[in-house]
């Protein structure tokens, strides 16, 4: 079943989003949230949720800073220096909202919560390493596509055996030209740097999620 809670105030969240139940019947299902760039909305990367593997309980997150019209974003940055510049105070509230939502999520479904994925691009990408990689203990694996992890984050990194035992898919386009392949470089050098094991993938292709990049990371969530 899809649906959609952005209006729901009886079980009111800190973000509103769109759900796909899980296709198998199982006591507590496994979780992918879903986190879109800049510029877009929850409808947005939802629109492959059918297809991602059927055990999975799927929530697409709507930004909490509006952008424009149907249009919002996790906090503001500014590409006019050619390099992207971001407001540190706003991804640090989304952060904690995030986390917020998670365990909404986890009193309103029922969750493994021990199995808790968080599958972003471009922007979205980059909240998903920041959650992820800073409280490891409530996360089980990170989809990041075409995004990069910020310097300031990388202080924050939790460690200890909750951080080692994250799983970490990596995928971007050779042929970015928003945030360039030697950020997906990078971050998947700088992980194994901390003694993680990412899977990282590269395309020719642009800033985008290809059929390519979306067959790996279902096979990536099926394994």
């Amino acid at each position: 079943m899809i649906k959609s809670d952005r209006n729901s105030p009886e079980n009111e969240t800190v973000l509103s989003y769109l759900v796909r139940e899980p296709r198998s019947v199982i006591a507590k299902s496994p979780l992918i949230i879903l986190l879109h760039g800049v510029g877009s909305n929850e409808n947005d990367l939802f629109s492959f949720a059918g297809h991602l593997p059927a055990k999975f309980l799927v929530i697409s997150a709507r930004a909490p800073l509006i952008a424009g019209k149907d249009s919002y974003a996790w906090y503001q940055v500014d590409f006019s220096s050619g390099k992207p510049s971001y407001n540190k105070e706003q991804a640090e509230k989304s952060r904690n909202m995030i986390h917020q939502f998670i365990g909404q999520l986890k009193m309103k479904y029922r969750i493994d919560e021990t199995q808790i994925h968080l599958c972003g691009f471009s922007q979205g990408a980059i909240m998903a390493y920041y959650v992820g990689l800073t409280q490891p203990d409530k996360i089980k694996g990170i989809a990041a596509m075409s995004g990069r992890i910020l310097d300031e984050v990388k202080p924050m990194i939790a460690s200890g055996t909750d951080l080692h035992q994250l799983k970490i898919f990596i995928s971007h386009g050779t042929n970015d030209q928003v945030l360039t392949v030697q950020y997906g470089r990078d971050a998947a050098a700088y992980l194994k740097k901390i003694n993680l094991n990412p899977t990282y993938r590269e395309y020719p292709a642009g800033h985008t999620i290809t059929d390519a990049m979306f067959r790996d990371l279902v096979d990536w969530f099926n394994e």
